[in-house]
């Protein structure tokens, strides 16, 4: 049977005819005082150093590495450097606003919190901390397959959030674990379809880390350099919650994230195909979304299978290493699938990176690691606090672009280098 907490039609009728959608927009207020902690960190990188500094080796090194040789990690932040703004100027934008509509809801911002697993080792009940300050902030957050904390609490706290599932080939546990979701409250469900296998991530390896964690000496010592997360994170969870396991992968509970003898399920993911998409799209009644879409000819079938949306990913560097950037292919996918909603993640750090894949067709975009560093450093307060300076960014680069609202940003605003020939030199008109 279709599973749904909101039949779509009902949901989107009845969200539509809103007192919030339908609200003015607002110029976003400003930021509160950041903790004292907190005050010298002035962009999304800055948090990086902190949570360096905050977390295990092996930690760390899971959150900040990609695949391989990190190409296309780095190539996700080349891509926005080869584009540049021209800007318009004696326009009153006294009034603008960031709000944009996603699905018939409106979000305060152009940007949300993308899915990443094992947060509730970088912070205590990380999952819980991210979806909360993006809950308080109306920005959407993206709850992680691979999280460590059941989603039925993660729904409780923060109800809008959206799942993100990896899921098997085998149809009886997809039955499964969308029952659980819809049951849990979730009323988007985001597909990702980018991990068939398991990625080369040699990195973790260098940096000691494994999925399960392994007992050894060298894990032990890391954690005892780092005592503040030692006692405030590992210890704390421990004690207030027990061992953490892998929650919401199935629809029974995973493994353990410390074993010596357990591995973790990627079992029959290479079997997924797009008859199990058509299959999810009839049982699943909410917004159904695909992650990890990288050329138009997948696009045009995402939005033929009757899926909502998509989000355009390299899953930030972290899968396929040589994958494209996001944002090189984001105009294409745009151009083909028309009035589709199309949002994008990988390598955003800045406002300005913002509107520039907006100016390219996104209607959204996700962040991905700056969060976890915040959460990192300083928990809900850092998270809230990364949210109000990327807000601030767009808000501020949106005034010295001349527009008043996301809607207005488009290829008008960009110049973009050319292609080829690399010689040629120069900046050209896009």
């Amino acid at each position: 049977m279709p599973v749904s907490p909101i039949p779509r039609r009902d949901r989107r009728s009845t969200v539509a005819q809103s007192p919030h959608l339908n609200a003015p927009a607002a110029a976003p207020q400003a930021s509160a005082a950041p903790p004292r902690a907190l005050r010298r960190v002035l962009s999304l990188d800055d948090f990086e150093a902190l949570a360096r500094r905050r977390l295990p080796r092996p930690i760390f090194g899971y959150i900040a590495g990609a695949a391989e040789n990190n190409a296309s990690l780095r190539e996700n932040r080349a891509a926005f450097d080869d584009y540049a703004f021209k800007t318009r100027v004696l326009v009153d934008v006294s009034r603008r606003s960031q709000q944009v509509e996603l699905f018939g809801r409106r979000y305060a911002s152009p940007f949300g919190i993308a899915p990443m697993g094992i947060s509730a080792l970088s912070a205590y009940r990380g999952d819980v901390v991210l979806a909360r300050a993006a809950q308080q902030a109306n920005i959407p957050a993206i709850l992680s397959g691979t999280s460590l904390i059941p989603m039925e609490e993660v729904a409780r706290q923060a109800p809008d959030t959206w799942f993100q599932a990896y899921l098997p080939g085998d149809p009886a546990r997809i039955d499964a674990l969308l029952a659980r979701v819809a049951k849990a409250g979730f009323a988007t469900l985001v597909l990702t379809v980018d991990i068939p296998v398991a990625a080369n991530r040699e990195n973790n390896l260098r940096t000691g880390f494994s999925t399960p964690l392994r007992p050894s000496l060298r894990l032990a010592c890391d954690g005892l350099l780092r005592p503040r997360w030692l006692l405030g994170v590992l210890l704390r969870t421990l004690c207030a919650h027990g061992m953490p396991h892998f929650e919401n992968s199935f629809a029974t509970r995973g493994a353990p994230i410390i074993s010596s003898n357990v591995l973790r399920d990627f079992s029959a993911r290479d079997h997924l195909s797009w008859e199990h998409v058509a299959r999810i799209r009839r049982q699943w009644q909410g917004t159904l979304i695909i992650k990890g879409i990288l050329c138009a000819e997948d696009a045009l079938r995402a939005r033929d299978a009757g899926v909502d949306g998509i989000i355009v990913s390299n899953h930030g560097g972290r899968q396929l290493d040589g994958a494209a950037a996001p944002l090189r292919v984001l105009p294409e996918i745009v151009a083909a699938v028309g009035d589709f909603p199309v949002m994008m993640d990988s390598g955003v750090r800045r406002g300005g990176d913002v509107l520039k894949a907006l100016a390219l067709g996104a209607r959204c975009v996700f962040v991905g690691r700056p969060f976890n560093y915040a959460a990192a450093a300083a928990g809900q307060a850092g998270v809230a606090h990364a949210i109000g300076l990327l807000r601030d960014e767009v808000d501020r680069n949106m005034a010295m672009l001349g527009v008043t609202a996301c809607g207005q940003v488009g290829v008008g605003q960009l110049l973009c280098r050319p292609a080829a020939p690399a010689s040629s030199g120069g900046l050209t008109s896009r």
